[in-house]
């Protein structure tokens, strides 16, 4: 099987897996989804940081060579620096709770363009997404398959988040499953054009595993984690680093495994 075709089939199932997880999660009911979701979001801090520090990091040493270490350093603060800008102008918006703070319950016009913010939003991030994967897949593709596992472990809990504000902001329940599925799959589009753009420009790889690392370290750092730090009663805490650990560990045992 073919880089590309690898490229599409883990783009694809990611952004599948994901929105089906998340469509079946809503089916539950809403004290269920309460109480699951923090246990969610918890495994997705382990994965998305597992993945950027086992994974993502250390290929894109190895892969630059004696010297480049500065440089991956460079990439990953570029990074970082990077999805702050993008989120703070909301073109990437995360929403892991329900109801979302950056709508009003009380203003149908303000509902329905939030929702269309979150599409138009949630493509653009799951665009960048499977560039991430294809850069990851083209360094090796065990790294390829441990980054799609990431990327869906952190995608679930905000597909639930975007399907609540797009149900809010007026959509069916047809309308919402079918668009945010069709925003998930564009995962495929961005990896598809990682690999036309990063096949002709192969030097570019480590610095785009490092971007790929500054995105699940972001995402871990500045948008799951102070939602956990809102919990800070014991046992929340002794749930949130047991699902935070089975996280790692389920990206270390993948990873290791297709050694």
């Amino acid at each position: 099987m073919n880089s590309l075709t690898l490229i599409v089939l883990l783009t694809g199932l990611s952004g599948l897996v994901s929105a089906l997880a998340a469509s079946v999660f809503l089916l539950l009911d809403e004290r269920r989804r309460s109480a699951l979701l923090p246990h969610l979001v918890s495994f997705a801090t382990g994965a998305l940081l597992g993945a950027a520090f086992l994974g993502l990091v250390p290929h894109a040493l190895e892969s630059i060579g004696p010297g480049g270490a500065h440089r991956v350093g460079m990439g990953l603060l570029l990074g970082i620096l990077t999805f702050f800008l993008l989120e703070k102008f909301v073109l990437w918006r995360h929403c892991h709770d329900d109801p979302c703070e950056m709508h009003s319950p009380s203003d149908a016009a303000r509902d329905a363009a939030s929702a269309r913010m979150i599409l138009a939003g949630d493509s653009f991030h799951n665009v960048l997404d499977g560039v991430l994967v294809a850069a990851a897949l083209m360094t090796e593709p065990r790294l390829g398959i441990v980054t799609a596992l990431a990327v869906a472990a952190h995608e679930i809990p905000q597909e639930v988040g975007d399907l609540a504000i797009l149900l809010h902001g007026g959509y069916s329940r047809r309308r919402a499953l079918v668009l945010n599925l069709l925003t998930s799959l564009t995962s495929v589009a961005g990896g598809v054009a990682a690999y036309f753009a990063l096949g002709t420009a192969l030097h570019l790889l480590p610095y785009a595993l490092a971007f790929a690392a500054a995105s699940f370290i972001y995402v871990a750092v500045a948008d799951l984690i102070p939602g956990l730090h809102r919990r800070v009663d014991m046992r929340a805490g002794l749930e949130q680093v047991l699902f935070i650990g089975l996280g790692v560990a389920v990206v270390y045992f993948t990873h290791a495994q297709m050694h």
